[in-house]
Order: C-alpha cells, then sequence, then structure tokens
C-alpha cells in the first residue's frame, strides 16, 4: 500500500481549485450498485443523502469548512468532471450552497450557512486523473480500510479492477493489503452471481427484501455444502462461470433460499445470517434433509429430518439432563413450595420412568432377537 499512498500523495500535491458547479456525481460510483439505477444527478444526490450519511458530512463542513488538503479525485469523461472520489462530500457541499435543492431533496434540518462560508465552497480543491491511476488509493480506502463499502459494492469494483483495468487478484489483495482473502471471496460471489443472471438461473431483482445482503452469497460460498450444491471446486472458483452446468438448477435453489423470489411468492429461508446461513450448510449435506427444504418446509424442520431419529432422541436426552440438573442447582433458591411445580416434577419423573422402561424393554427385545439369528 506504500506505493498507492506515494502516488496519492503526488497526485495530490497537484490538486486545483474548481468550480463546485463544475463537478458532477459519478454514476460509476460503487455506492449506487446497491441502490437502483440513477438516472440523473438529482437521482444520485437523492440516494447519497438518503442512504449515504451526507447529513454527517454536511454539519462537518458547515462548523469547520472544507478541509483543503482533502481533494476529490475527478476524471473528465465526455467533456465533463466526474468526481470518482468524493462524492459524499460534493454532496454536502452542493446542499449547503442550494437552499432551493434542500428543500427538493428533503434535507432542510442542514443549517443554514454565511456568505463568506458559501464563498468558501463555491471552489473545492480537486485532482484530475484518470480512473486506472487510483485504483489501489480507492479499493485501499473502501474494500479494506477505515470507509468500507458494503460487499456487493465492493466486490463490484474488485471486478471491475480485475476484468477492466487487467489486474490479476492477488496483485489487487497485494495492493490494498488484504491477507484474509478477502478480494478473491469476494470476486468469486460476483460470478456466481454474474451467471446466475446470465444464465437466467436468478435475477438478484426478484428479491423479496429491498436490501440486498450479498454477503449471505460471498460468506456462504466458504461452507462445504454449499460449494457441493452448485458444483464450486477451488480450482474453478474464480472463472467466468464457476458454477457447473449442472448445477445450475442447484444454484437457482440457493439464490432463492438466501434471498427469496418476488415473482414465486416465495420468503426466503436465510431470516439472518448466524445462525441460519450455517444450519442452510447442514442441510444441503443431507439428501433428505434438502428435499424436505425442496418441499418448502421451515430450515429447521429440514435440519432434524437430516440429522434423523437416532440422533435426535440422544440429543434430546442430553438436553433434557442438563435442564434437570440446572433445575436442582436452583430448587433450594427458586422453589417456594408451588404445588404446581411439585406436580410438574412428578410428571417429568413419570415421564422418565416410562422412558427407562421402553428403553430396557427395547433392548431385551433387540437382544433375543440377536441369539434368534
Amino acid at each position: 500500500m506504500k506505493r498507492a499512498s506515494a502516488k496519492v500523495s503526488s497526485l495530490a500535491s497537484q490538486s486545483q481549485l474548481i468550480r463546485t458547479d463544475h463537478l458532477i456525481f459519478d454514476f460509476r460510483n460503487p455506492r449506487l450498485v446497491e441502490s437502483g439505477k440513477p438516472t440523473n444527478q438529482k437521482e444520485i444526490l437523492q440516494i447519497l443523502w438518503r442512504e449515504f450519511s451526507v447529513a454527517e458530512i454536511a454539519l462537518s463542513i458547515a462548523a469547520n469548512g472544507y478541509f483543503q488538503h482533502e481533494p476529490l479525485f475527478v476524471t473528465k469523461e465526455d467533456g465533463r468532471l466526474r468526481v470518482m472520489e468524493g462524492n459524499r462530500r460534493l454532496a454536502a457541499v452542493k446542499l449547503l450552497l442550494d437552499a432551493h435543492l434542500r428543500k427538493e431533496i428533503g434535507a432542510t434540518d442542514l443549517p443554514v450557512i454565511s456568505a463568506s462560508a458559501k464563498k468558501k465552497l463555491e471552489k473545492l480543491p480537486v485532482v484530475i486523473c484518470d480512473r486506472e491511476e487510483i485504483w489501489q488509493y480507492i479499493g485501499f480506502k473502501h474494500v479494506n480500510g477505515p470507509q468500507p463499502w458494503q460487499s456487493y459494492s465492493k466486490a463490484q469494483y474488485i471486478a471491475w479492477v480485475h476484468d477492466k483495468v487487467g489486474v490479476s487478484l492477488d496483485q489487487i489483495a497485494n495492493q490494498i493489503g488484504d491477507q484474509h482473502s478477502t478480494v478473491k471471496r469476494l470476486y468469486r460471489a460476483w460470478m456466481v452471481l454474474e451467471q446466475a443472471e446470465r444464465t437466467g438461473a436468478y435475477l438478484k431483482d426478484d428479491r423479496t427484501k429491498k436490501h440486498f445482503s450479498f454477503s449471505h452469497l460471498y460468506t456462504g460460498l466458504d461452507y462445504p455444502g454449499i460449494q457441493k450444491f452448485i458444483g464450486l471446486s477451488k480450482e474453478g472458483s474464480f472463472i467466468r462461470s464457476p458454477v457447473l452446468r449442472s448445477k445450475l438448477q442447484n444454484l437457482a435453489e440457493l439464490c432463492a433460499w438466501l434471498y427469496g423470489s418476488k415473482s414465486k411468492q416465495k420468503k426466503p429461508v436465510v431470516a439472518s445470517q448466524n445462525p441460519d446461513l450455517r444450519i442452510l450448510d447442514e442441510v444441503l449435506q443431507s439428501r433428505n434433509a434438502t428435499a424436505a427444504l425442496r418441499r418448502g418446509l421451515p430450515l429447521l424442520v429440514a435440519k432434524d429430518i437430516g440429522k434423523g431419529d437416532e440422533l435426535l432422541f440422544r440429543e434430546s436426552l442430553v438436553s433434557a439432563k442438563q435442564y434437570l440438573q440446572e433445575a436442582r442447582g436452583k430448587l433450594l433458591t427458586g422453589y417456594q413450595g408451588e404445588k404446581d411445580l411439585l406436580a410438574m416434577a412428578q410428571e417429568v419423573s413419570e415421564l422418565a420412568s416410562k422412558i427407562c422402561e421402553e428403553m430396557s424393554a427395547f433392548k431385551t427385545t433387540g437382544i433375543r432377537k440377536q441369539k434368534q439369528h
């Protein structure tokens, strides 16, 4: 990351003051990929204000002014100056300068700044460069650094750097200081989702929730049950089509279980990443449990079916013993002579005796059957 920092510092020393009204937001800003596809500058501003804490930045600028040592990084595209890094800061400044714009966006709680403060914001420090020149800096800052994007935005940016700029995944990881294979894991999930959409196996816009929990897929692809279910091998994880063609239907099912399907009126079975994602992985390692999930049974029911009655019986007895030990430990301070509790304890005792009798009878019957054979 030292070379990237040095390069950015060198570029920052070349900053120049540019009129704020000459600067526009970037449609390719990775933050926007999770928020639909804005068609104009005002829609981008609305998304930034609504979803990305522009108010905090605006309040800071209103109180302290714009920090000149933090230039915006801008590229010239189609004859316009498009901000690649610093869209939230640009949004904050534009709102502080324009009362009418604040009213349109709904940012009416922002303070009104003085005419002299506005004058200072009419021009901002800008570095004009190409996108390829600062990918390391943006990648470190937002993928592996102090101001992280959501996982889907990270994956989109890594895919752009790898596929369009032509930088290897190992080099991206090295440049942004990734020591946990985050770059490769994000790219793998991006390729799996891209294959699902390209083949029509699943479209992310068909999900039932507004928020796209890309991290479900990104994390789930590390689990052996999910990997096997979609035929994902270590060797083929980072190619354009990592999922076997024969497993595309399984991929469609996996995505629907993760995100639901509006068109089929199905809710996702993974309500939260922890513990549901690990439970799904366990279910997919059992043929019977997977069949139960396909029949529409709840995730926990499918999990129990996968375990089988023998394991469930053992777990039930272990849990019963544990709870009874806990109850006994609290007897002196928790029991005040209540008759209903005594009656309940007697019922538990009778039930335990019946289970012991039936187990003993089964054991005897089993021995006799073995002798007969």
